[in-house]
C-alpha cells in the first residue's frame, strides 16, 4: 500500500510537470499567433473578399432557450461569405417553432442527397429574411454526429465550421480561426478556437455585451478549467503538432478531408475527438504533410452546466467518448507508423486521461490504508503539498495569460475569485471530476452512449446581481 501511495504521488507530479511543459509551449505559441495576426492584418488577408466561403453547421436538439440568440449571432459574423445550416435533430421542444417565427422559414424543394448516410431528413427550410440560413428538420438517431453529417451533406463550402446549438460566436471569430488556414491553406486541415463559459455574462441579441464571472461556484470553476485546458493544454499540444481534439463547440475543418473519411462517425459519442484522430490517421496513411491548428483568441461562448447533476452527466459522457475513441484507434498507440501521434499523443491520452480516474481512485484508497498504518511520513505529505502548489500555479499561469493577453475578466472581484478557484479546484472540483469520469468509463463498458441533453437556462437571463 505504501508503494501504491507513492506511485499516486509521482503520477500526480508527472501530470503537473507535463502541463508545465505545455505551458512553456503555450506561451511561445501565443507570441507566434500574435505575430501571425499582425502579418495577416498588414496584408489584409483577414478582410480579403476572396477568403474561402464557410458553411456553419449547427446541430440542435431541444435548444429552444438559446437557438434564436445563437443563430442571430452567427448571421451577424464579420466574414465575407457564410451559410448557416441548423440541423433540428428531432427536438421535442419548440426549437423548430422558434426558428420559424424569428427567421420566417419557408419550405423548399432543395434536394437532400445523403452521400454520408444519416437519419431521415424530413424537410429543408430556407429563411425568407436571410437567405444564408438553411434549416434541416430530421429524425433523430440519438447521436450528435449523425446530425452534423446531415449538415455536411448539404454544405456547399470548402470549409465547414461546427458549433453547438447553444453557442455564440464573437463577430470576428471566423476571421481569426481561419488565420492558420489563410496563411497555410495547403497544410491546415482543421483549426480549433477557444470556448468560454457564457454563464453570468450579459448577452443581448446574440452578442456578449459584458463579460462577467458567474456567481455560481460550479460554473466559475469551469471558467478556470476551460482557461487552463484551452490556453495551456490545447495550445501547447497544437504547437507540438500533436493536438488530438478540436472542440465540437467551435472548430473549422476542410470539407474534402471530412468527406474523404466518411464524415463524423455516427455512433461516436465523443465525435469531436473521434474526427480529429481519424483525420490524423487518414493524413498519415496518405503520406500528406498536414497540420491541425489551434487559435487561442476566436471566442465561442457557451452555457456550461450549473448543477452537479448536469455537470456529472456531461463529464461522464466526455470520458465515455474518450475511451471509445482510444479503443477504436488502439492500433495507432505506440505504432511508429503514426509518428509522434502514435508514439507520444496516444500513449499520453491512455495513461494521463483515460486511465487517470482509475489510478487516482486506487491511489486514494492506498493513501488512506497506508496512513492508517502509519506508513507515510512527513516527506510524502510535503511532496503532495508541492504537487498541489504546482497545480495551483499552473492554473494561475492560465489566469495570467488571460489577463495579460486577452483581458476578458476585467473586474477586480472576478479576477480575485478566479485566483481563489485556482486553490479550491484541486481540493473540491478535481476529486468530483474523478468520480464522474469513473462513471463515464463504466458507461462505456455498459455501452451507454446516447446523446444526453443538458438543461438550458438561456442567454437572456444572466445569473448576475447588479453591482
Amino acid at each position: 500500500m505504501q508503494f501504491a501511495a507513492w506511485l499516486l504521488c509521482f503520477y500526480y507530479v508527472a501530470v503537473n510537470l507535463i502541463y508545465a511543459i505545455l505551458l512553456v509551449q503555450s506561451i511561445l505559441a501565443t507570441r507566434e499567433h500574435r505575430r501571425l495576426l499582425i502579418s495577416l492584418r498588414h496584408d489584409r488577408s483577414l478582410d480579403a473578399p476572396l477568403s474561402p466561403p464557410i458553411s456553419i453547421l449547427v446541430p440542435a436538439r431541444n435548444e429552444q432557450a438559446v437557438i434564436v440568440d445563437s443563430v442571430t449571432s452567427l448571421l451577424a459574423l464579420d466574414y465575407p461569405e457564410i451559410e448557416v445550416i441548423v440541423i433540428n435533430d428531432g427536438s421535442t421542444d419548440d426549437t423548430l417553432g422558434e426558428l420559424r417565427e424569428h427567421f420566417q422559414l419557408l419550405t423548399t424543394d432543395i434536394g437532400y442527397i445523403p452521400a454520408i448516410p444519416t437519419g431521415l431528413v424530413k424537410t429543408v427550410y430556407i429563411s425568407a429574411s436571410d437567405r444564408r440560413l438553411v434549416v434541416l428538420d430530421k429524425v433523430t438517431c440519438g447521436r450528435k454526429a449523425d446530425a452534423v453529417n446531415a449538415g455536411l451533406n448539404i454544405a456547399s463550402s470548402p470549409y465547414v465550421c461546427v458549433i453547438d446549438g447553444d453557442a455564440i460566436l464573437e463577430r470576428d471569430s471566423l476571421r481569426r480561426i481561419m488565420a492558420p488556414a489563410l496563411s497555410d491553406p495547403t497544410h491546415v486541415i482543421a483549426s480549433g478556437g477557444i470556448v468560454r463559459a457564457a454563464n453570468g455574462s450579459v448577452i443581448e441579441g446574440g452578442h456578449v455585451k459584458e463579460v462577467r464571472l458567474p456567481r455560481n461556484v460550479l460554473a466559475g470553476l469551469q471558467v478556470l478549467e476551460y482557461l487552463r485546458s484551452f490556453l495551456v493544454g490545447r495550445q501547447g499540444w497544437a504547437r507540438l503538432d500533436m493536438l488530438l481534439i478540436v472542440s465540437g463547440a467551435f472548430g473549422v475543418f476542410r470539407s474534402d478531408f471530412c468527406r474523404a473519411i466518411g464524415g463524423f462517425r455516427a455512433a461516436a459519442i465523443g465525435e469531436d475527438m473521434d474526427l480529429i484522430v481519424r483525420l490524423h490517421r487518414h493524413a498519415l496513411n496518405t503520406g500528406g504533410d498536414y497540420r491541425v491548428a489551434f487559435v487561442p483568441d476566436p471566442v465561442c461562448w457557451t452555457e456550461v452546466p450549473s448543477t452537479l447533476h448536469a455537470l456529472a452527466s456531461q463529464r461522464a459522457r466526455w470520458q465515455n467518448g474518450l475511451a471509445d475513441v482510444l479503443w477504436r484507434n488502439r492500433d495507432m498507440t505506440l505504432n511508429p507508423a503514426f509518428g509522434r501521434i502514435g508514439m507520444v499523443a496516444m500513449p499520453y491520452q491512455w495513461v494521463f486521461e483515460c486511465f487517470a480516474p482509475l489510478i487516482e481512485i486506487f491511489g486514494w484508497l492506498a493513501v488512506i490504508a497506508a496512513a492508517a498504518r502509519g506508513a507515510l511520513g512527513g516527506t510524502y505529505f510535503l511532496v503532495i503539498a508541492g504537487g498541489f502548489l504546482l497545480s495551483a500555479l499552473l492554473s494561475l499561469s492560465a489566469v495570467l495569460i488571460e489577463e495579460m493577453v486577452y483581458h476578458r475578466y476585467n473586474r477586480l472581484g472576478d479576477l480575485a475569485r478566479l485566483v481563489g478557484y485556482c486553490f479550491l479546484e484541486p481540493l473540491f472540483y478535481r476529486p468530483l471530476n474523478t468520480i464522474w469520469r469513473v462513471r463515464g468509463l463504466w458507461h462505456y463498458v455498459r455501452k451507454r452512449n446516447s446523446w444526453e441533453l443538458l438543461p438550458r437556462s438561456g442567454f437572456t437571463r444572466p445569473n448576475v446581481k447588479p453591482s
